[in-house]
C-alpha cells in the first residue's frame, strides 16, 4: 500500500515499512499540494508540521489510516476522522523519556541563571555577583499536571533529585515511586514549581491562567512543556512582572514561530525558552518512527 510521510521518519522506521511491502512517499507538500495528492494514499504519517484537516480527510478517498509520531494529535481532525471510520494513531510515550530531561533541564535554567548568564558572558561580562541567588531543587515540591507517560518520567527525575512529587491527573495511575495524588487547587496552592504535561482542550481553554497563578505560591516556576495554549501566555508575563511567578521555562507557544506580539515574554530575564524541541532528541525520534511505523503495519493488515 502507498504510505504518503511528508514530515519525515527514520531509516529504522522507513526500513520497517518497507520491508513489509509499502511504497513510501516522503515529500513534503504544501497545503494545497497535500490536498491535491492524497487521494492516491493508503495512510498519512505525519509530525506536527503537516496538517490533516476536514478537507484533507474527506480528499484522502482511500485512506485507511492517519498517525501522528508523537503525543498531541492537535493537527489532526480527530473527530471527522473517526466519523469515517479511519483510525488515528500516534505514541505518546516515544519521547516521555526526552520531553521529560527537557522540562527538568527548563527547572535548572531558570533556577541558575543559565540563559541570561551565557548571553552575558558572550558579551565579555562577568555577572557572578548577579546571579548568587540560584535556587536548589533539592527538598522543593514539584507538581505535575498531567500523570501520563511524560509526567511519570518527570517525577520519577524529580524524586531523583530530592524533591517531593504531587500529581494531579483526572484519571490517576499510581507511579513506582512515592508520588502523593491531589486535586489540581490543592497542587497549585503547595508547590515550588508547576510543570504541565496535558493536551490542549480547546473548548476549555487554558489549564493555567490568571485565576491559577493566583493560586499558587509567590515565587512559583512553572514549566510547560506539553501544547501552546494550555497556559495563557499573557497571564504569564502578568505573573512573571508582578513577582507571582519567579521564573518560567516554555517549550510550546501559541504562536510557533513566535510573532512580535509574544516577543515580551521570550525576552523576560527569568523565561528560559526553547523553539518546541521536547521530543527532538536522536534516541526519541528513532523511538516514534518504529513505534509509529509498527502501529501502522498492524492497522494496514487488520
Amino acid at each position: 500500500m502507498k504510505i504518503l510521510i511528508p514530515d519525515g521518519i527514520s531509516k529504522d522506521g522507513a526500513d520497517l515499512l518497507t520491508a513489509a511491502g509499502h511504497e513510501l512517499t516522503l515529500t513534503k507538500y504544501t497545503p494545497e499540494e497535500l490536498l491535491a495528492h492524497i487521494a492516491e494514499y493508503d495512510a498519512i504519517i505525519v509530525r506536527s508540521a503537516t496538517k490533516v484537516t476536514k478537507e484533507v480527510i474527506d480528499a484522502g478517498a482511500k485512506l485507511k489510516v492517519i498517525a501522528r509520531g508523537g503525543v498531541g494529535l492537535d493537527n489532526i481532525d480527530t473527530a471527522h476522522a473517526k466519523s469515517k471510520g479511519i483510525p488515528v494513531l500516534n505514541t505518546p510515550g516515544a519521547s516521555a523519556i526526552s520531553v521529560a530531561e527537557l522540562a527538568i533541564g527548563h527547572m535548572f535554567a531558570v533556577c541558575r541563571f543559565l540563559n541570561v548568564s551565557t548571553m552575558e558572558m558572550r558579551q565579555g561580562k562577568w555577572p557572578k555577583k548577579d546571579y548568587a541567588k540560584g535556587i536548589e531543587l533539592y527538598k522543593k515540591t514539584l507538581g505535575i499536571i498531567g500523570f501520563g507517560a511524560i509526567g511519570k518520567e518527570v517525577g520519577r527525575r524529580a524524586v531523583g533529585l530530592g524533591m517531593t512529587v504531587l500529581a494531579y491527573d483526572p484519571v490517576f495511575v499510581p507511579a513506582d515511586y512515592p508520588v502523593e495524588q491531589t486535586t489540581k487547587q490543592d497542587l497549585l496552592k503547595r508547590s515550588d514549581f508547576v510543570t504541565l504535561h496535558v493536551p490542549l482542550d480547546k473548548a476549555a481553554g487554558p489549564t493555567i491562567g490568571a485565576a491559577e497563578f493566583a493560586m499558587m505560591k509567590d515565587g512559583v516556576i512553572l514549566i510547560n512543556c506539553a501544547r501552546g495554549g494550555v497556559v495563557d501566555e499573557a497571564a504569564l508575563l502578568d505573573a512573571l512582572n508582578s513577582g507571582k511567578v519567579y521564573g518560567a521555562g516554555i517549550d510550546v507557544f501559541v504562536n510557533e514561530p513566535i510573532t512580535e506580539a509574544q516577543k515580551a515574554l521570550i525576552d523576560h530575564p527569568r523565561v528560559s525558552a526553547s523553539p518546541h524541541i521536547g521530543a527532538q532528541t536522536v534516541e526519541a525520534q528513532d523511538r516514534v518512527s518504529v513505534e509509529i511505523a509498527e502501529k501502522v503495519i498492524a492497522a494496514l493488515r487488520s
